[in-house]
């Protein structure tokens, strides 16, 4: 590790956050100095961000937590051109409706995670919208821009040496990178901002906004990127076979957002620990010490204070006690996904395919005939069993180890 004077890029540099620095040096003499402003920026493409964000918004809470403030930029201009970064199509375009029903629905992490208000190191929200729509610029790109691709102006060499993308990206994307430069400029302006900070796919980005200031305003301005977060088996940070992890209890309940931290690979567990959580490092490096079914302490270490930070103590504490009740006690567990029979009862094959167990019946025929589903611990043989509960009862079913619903009979009319 550097030996960094600033309270900053030292938390930064202990707990693997750092991935490139423009200028380390006099980006620490600065932080030693005196509170840096410093931002990052998020499009609101989804109602909620997913836990690939997670990373940067922790990074914004380090910058915080040293004694500098926050800039959370929602990209309200930006989400309508949208970021070609790390991607090999183009995004949905999004309305304004939609954009404005996802900024709202993004707002709340952030105030779990940040202390917003008027101090000198309170965290400030901005929309970018405020200052591009004033441009007159987007409108332009949105109608004009998705026309036009880049690939045929690989015909020039000036071009072709700088890009190297397999599919088509647009004229309105291409635009994307002038839009953040832009936004960096105008925060430098408008709260004396002097740093970015993003994911390693954004470094580019970052330099653009850098060098912009530079050239136009005379500025020193600083960037720094995180290494690109992976689990420890190659998965990309926010995937999983069942989708996207995301942030909001509206898009994933509290009990399966503890249980994706409860069962990360034992590999990944002291590095979450030093990036998602405030536990002290040589409480980390114990916890990461653990060998054997002793690991499982540290997993549940992670998944508290992993959900206490973003959905709260009382969703850690609930899900904690339904993990308890469902694998401890074989009981069913309050926080568990519920499934109401009908009447004349269901086929297993069916209830595993509607809780999302199982993405077809097809492939809910072959749980059942590996024997990775059971009804209240009784191996389930029969993919053609129907399912009857009394009105009033209910029933535990589980897919292998981590899949669990509560089967529920109808209380009639």
């Amino acid at each position: 590790m550097t030996a960094f004077r600033s309270g900053l890029l030292r938390l930064l540099d202990e707990r693997g956050y750092i991935h490139q620095v423009t200028d380390a040096g006099a980006l620490d003499a600065l932080a030693a100095e005196g509170i840096v402003p410093g931002y990052i920026g998020f499009d609101a493409t989804a109602p909620s961000l997913h836990i690939g964000s997670l990373v940067q918004i922790m990074l914004l809470r380090r910058l915080q937590q040293t004694g500098h403030k926050p800039i959370v930029v929602m990209g309200g201009g930006t989400t309508r051109i949208g970021d070609p970064s790390g991607r090999d199509e183009s995004r949905r375009m999004l309305t304004d409706k939609d954009i404005a029903a996802n900024i709202a629905g993004i707002l709340a992490v952030f105030e779990r995670v940040l202390t917003f208000g008027d101090g000198p190191t309170d965290a400030v929200m901005v929309d970018n919208d405020e200052w591009l729509a004033e441009l007159g610029y987007i409108e332009l790109l949105r109608e004009v821009g998705p026309h036009f691709t880049i690939n045929r102006m690989l015909t020039f060499d000036s071009v072709r040496l700088r890009l190297d993308r397999e599919q088509p990206l647009t004229f309105l994307e291409f635009n994307y990178m002038i839009l953040q430069a832009y936004d960096f400029v105008e925060l430098a302006q408008r709260f004396g901002c002097r740093l970015q900070m993003g994911g390693s796919d954004q470094w580019g980005n970052i330099v653009n906004g850098l060098e912009l200031g530079r050239r136009t305003r005379g500025l020193e301005l600083f960037g720094l990127t995180t290494p690109l977060l992976t689990t420890a088996d190659g998965a990309k940070m926010g995937k999983t076979a069942a989708g996207a992890v995301w942030l909001n209890e509206a898009q994933l309940p509290a009990y399966d957002f503890w249980q994706y931290w409860r069962n990360v690979d034992d590999r990944d567990v002291g590095r979450f620990l030093r990036l998602f959580t405030d536990l002290p490092l040589d409480e980390i490096a114990r916890l990461e010490a653990l060998q054997g079914a002793e690991i499982n302490a540290a997993k549940i270490a992670l998944a508290n204070e992993v959900t206490s930070l973003i959905r709260g103590p009382h969703a850690a504490r609930s899900a904690e006690d339904t993990a308890t009740a469902t694998f401890s006690n074989a009981g069913a567990g309050g926080d568990l996904p519920a499934y109401d029979l009908p009447d004349q009862g269901e086929r297993i094959g069916a209830i595993l395919t509607a809780l999302g167990f199982t993405a077809s019946n097809a492939e809910a025929k072959r749980k059942v005939a590996e024997g990775a589903v059971r009804l209240d611990d009784a191996v389930v043989s029969d993919i053609g069993a129907i399912v009857e509960l009394p009105a009033g009862e209910t029933a535990r079913l589980s897919l292998g180890r981590k899949k669990h619903a509560v089967l529920r009979g109808l209380t009639g009319s």
